[in-house]
């Protein structure tokens, strides 16, 4: 068997007059991500992790925000393309494994859906998926709500045909 872990962390900043979205999940909210993409946090500490694991460069050498083709794309069209990049490598996901901080909002009504979401598009199943909500009792950027961050980390397993 080769097992492979990687991590993967990601941060965006809370600004008025965007969607907030996480995990392709458009969640209520005053305030959204600041990005080029759509800035799904969870999305990106995934796909990060994903190709850490893989030893790949980050999201965003593949995806980069100078590039306009990415402008306001979903994340989730993202994580399908690294799902495609591992499985050309002869890789196949077991699990991943998250942790969301926002101090807001709360994010546990949306957990499922999220789930869901990427597991489509990593065409794994919702239950290889596992997805936690934190928040930082008020500390740090985070716990003013000028943020949300992210961090993931993935187990692939080198197909064996």
């Amino acid at each position: 068997m080769n097992f492979r872990i990687g991590h993967g962390y990601d941060v965006h900043k809370l600004v008025e007059h965007r969607k907030l979205i996480i995990g392709g999940v458009d969640i209520p909210h005053s305030k959204g991500l600041l990005g080029h993409s759509d800035a799904d946090v969870l999305s990106h500490a995934i796909a990060d992790s994903l190709l850490g694991a893989a030893g790949k460069r980050d999201i965003g050498y593949y995806f980069p925000d100078t590039d306009p083709r990415y402008h306001g794309i979903s994340s989730l069209l993202l994580l399908s393309e690294v799902s495609k990049m591992l499985n050309d490598d002869g890789y196949c996901i077991g699990n991943i494994d998250c942790t969301l901080i926002a101090q807001a909002p709360k994010l546990s009504p949306y957990i499922e859906d999220m789930k869901n979401n990427i597991a489509k598009s990593l065409k794994i199943l919702p239950k290889d998926i596992n997805i936690k909500a934190t928040t930082e009792e008020n500390l740090g950027f985070t716990g003013r709500k000028e943020g949300i961050s992210a961090h993931a980390v993935s187990l692939i397993e080198k197909n064996h045909f």
